[in-house]
């Protein structure tokens, strides 16, 4: 593995964070540099990110875990998480692909219903189930939350 460096963003960043998110094809809104950790390479190229992001006062997002295509498999996503989740409030939310469950899982994230989502997340659920119906992605949304 390439020495990497984990660390929070700086508003240099910016930039990168925004084009690996769309790289890896993930939710491109509210990307806001102070939130976030990565881990960059030796050439100071960021190479894997996540963040924490509120929705209002009481809900808080972990949110754009993203791993550059080349420096997957080697344990950055993991990383990045238990560094936001060694800081975080809780409750904590996430939303993600039905395929990428197990993986929070694995961090004590647990699966939620519709009733008991807060009002963001059942917006973006409806949402996301319309796209799935006409994109036949197979792939449902999950809402998890954390305790």
């Amino acid at each position: 593995m390439t020495n990497l460096i984990l660390r929070p963003a700086g508003e240099t960043n910016s930039s990168q964070i925004h084009e690996l998110i769309h790289l890896v094809g993930i939710n491109p809104t509210g990307l806001d540099w102070k939130r976030f950790i990565i881990a960059v390479n030796d050439g100071d190229e960021v190479i894997a990110c996540g963040q924490i992001k509120p929705h209002g006062e009481e809900v808080r997002e972990l949110a754009s875990i993203a791993v550059r295509p080349e420096y997957r498999g080697q344990g950055l996503a993991r990383r990045i998480i238990e560094s936001l989740l060694a800081d975080a409030e809780r409750p904590l939310y996430l939303m993600c692909r039905s395929h990428m469950g197990p993986l929070y899982e694995k961090f004590g994230f647990r699966t939620l219903a519709y009733e008991a989502m807060p009002r963001y997340f059942k917006r973006i659920t409806k949402l996301a189930g319309l796209a799935d119906v006409l994109m036949r992605s197979g792939d449902s949304l999950l809402v998890m939350k954390l305790e």
